[in-house]
């Protein structure tokens, strides 16, 4: 089985390029992160036309995220309500960033996490507020669910060698605020980056800016994860990024990242 996650930013801008992507690649699960549409103006035909079923949580111009799967998903919940209950949850299902479903034995959780902007800001403590209720919802499907799969576009990098140079402790998506918090969730709920047991060195990254040659130089940042439970992850039998679909004509400035079990 591969399980792929890939920020696309934009699905309808980027449908070709996911269309053939899925075409030439053997993926039984995709999850979107960044798809930029409302419900009913997503382009679910096309991906239904290419045998898989289609689960979406979107909104106009921002955020957005979605599963396309193989196999008909159970158990499958939109935003965190569902699952903390709304007093918890707040103002943060008002975008629309959460998604999860199951196949076989697996809970699959797509997320898309606010960026934070800048510190300090709003938005930044947005962010990390948005990243203290992940964990109750995570520590609630733990307890349901004995094989979790986390992943989707974190916009944190976990550790230096994550970033193609070393940035200061106030940079947004490596400070030590977002790193603690998230190191927390994954030692809070034992979860592993499954990358990292395949790739310990640095030099792999996930997203690249659009300006100044960040792809062609190789000036990425490694964000895009997969976090697995314990015995999950021992099933694991490779996660790689993939960079072809960066290399092509207005691609996504995200890859996709692929596990296989």
């Amino acid at each position: 089985m591969k399980i792929a996650t890939w920020n696309v930013n934009s699905i309808r801008t980027r449908l070709p390029i996911v269309k053939n992507w899925l075409e030439t690649n053997n993926i039984d699960l995709l999850c979107l992160q960044e798809t930029k549409v409302i419900d009913q103006d997503f382009p679910q035909q096309d991906f239904k036309d290419l045998g898989y079923y289609v689960y979406i949580s979107g909104q106009k111009a921002y955020n957005g995220v979605a599963i396309f799967s193989k196999t008909e998903l159970t158990n499958v919940n939109y935003g965190f309500s569902s699952i903390v209950g709304e007093e918890l949850t707040g103002i943060f299902d008002e975008q629309k960033r959460v998604i999860t479903g199951k196949i076989n034995d697996i809970q699959i959780v797509n997320l898309y996490v606010p960026n934070g902007n800048s510190i300090p800001s709003d938005k930044f403590e947005y962010k990390l507020n948005w990243l203290k209720v992940l964990k109750e919802y995570l520590l609630k499907l733990k307890n349901q669910h004995q094989n979790l799969l986390i992943c989707g576009d974190f916009n944190i990098a976990l550790e230096d060698i994550d970033i193609y140079t070393k940035k200061p402790k106030k940079h947004i998506c490596c400070s030590p605020q977002e790193r603690e918090i998230l190191t927390d969730i994954l030692t809070e709920i034992s979860l592993k980056d499954v990358f990292r047991k395949f790739t310990s060195e640095g030099g792999h990254y996930s997203w690249w800016d659009y300006r100044r040659g960040g792809f062609a130089n190789n000036r990425g940042w490694r964000i895009d994860h997969h976090y697995l439970t314990e015995e999950l992850s021992n099933q694991a039998k490779s996660c790689i990024i993939d960079l072809e679909p960066r290399k092509l004509e207005k691609p996504s400035d995200h890859a996709p990242v692929i596990v296989e079990f």
